[in-house]
């Protein structure tokens, strides 16, 4: 790891573990870098890219400060910035998830290569009847990651792919409690692949809005 990629690091240690919190002003750059065991220079420069993507704010002859890590800068930063997501704000996941989710599901009905939907049909099957907690999520971020990858639109599979781990942790506490989440899954999972099979775009694109929806609105009402 580059020595400013560690310092990186250790900042957005900080962060997440709570030592600093939006707002917070940053300790002088000389007991930083001691605290943190880094040469000045490397802290430097890891408060420069930081606060290029607007995670600190520097702020001439004052000081530089922890900036607010609200939603508004997941444009600017999102595969940072979703590490910091808090459950109130878990929900604005799901709606961007809702509004791109369909869209991959309605191309990949029209890019999906026969092979990949044939082991996208193996991965369902793999899931079985009554499969864990663990396993029922782990099949289901692979299930729409593989939907996404077959878009063919590298730039949407990312945007989907940085979604998934803010919504993992309501993925599972939805499994844990809502009753008859394996089977509303499965039948879901299969209206989407079908549709996708049999080149029906709009067909995909419903069922996908069916799918990330239901989801939404189960966590909306159990939060």
């Amino acid at each position: 790891m580059a020595v400013t990629d560690e310092a990186i690091e250790k900042i957005k240690g900080m962060i997440v573990a709570g030592d600093l919190r939006p707002g917070d002003r940053l300790p002088r750059e000389a007991d930083l870098a001691e605290r943190l065991g880094l040469s000045r220079n490397s802290l430097r420069e890891a408060v420069k890219a930081l606060s290029l993507i607007r995670v600190l704010d520097v702020r001439q002859g004052d000081g530089t400060y922890v900036t607010s890590l609200a939603p508004g800068l997941l444009l600017d930063a999102l595969s940072f910035v979703v590490d910091f997501h808090r459950d109130d704000t878990v929900l604005e996941f799901f709606e961007v998830r809702r509004i791109l989710e369909p869209g991959a599901a309605a191309l990949a009905a029209q890019r999906m290569t026969e092979a990949d939907i044939a082991e996208l049909r193996v991965l369902m099957d793999e899931l079985g009847e009554a499969p864990t907690v663990d396993a029922l999520v782990a099949n289901d971020l692979e299930f729409h990651r593989r939907i996404a990858a077959g878009a063919g639109n590298g730039v949407l599979c990312s945007l989907i792919d940085s979604l998934s781990g803010p919504t993992t942790r309501a993925r599972i506490w939805r499994g844990l409690t809502q009753e008859g989440a394996v089977a509303k899954t499965r039948e879901q999972h299969a209206a989407i692949l079908e549709a996708i099979a049999a080149r029906q775009p709009e067909l995909a694109r419903s069922w996908a809005t069916v799918h990330v929806a239901g989801v939404e609105d189960w966590l909306r009402r159990a939060l």
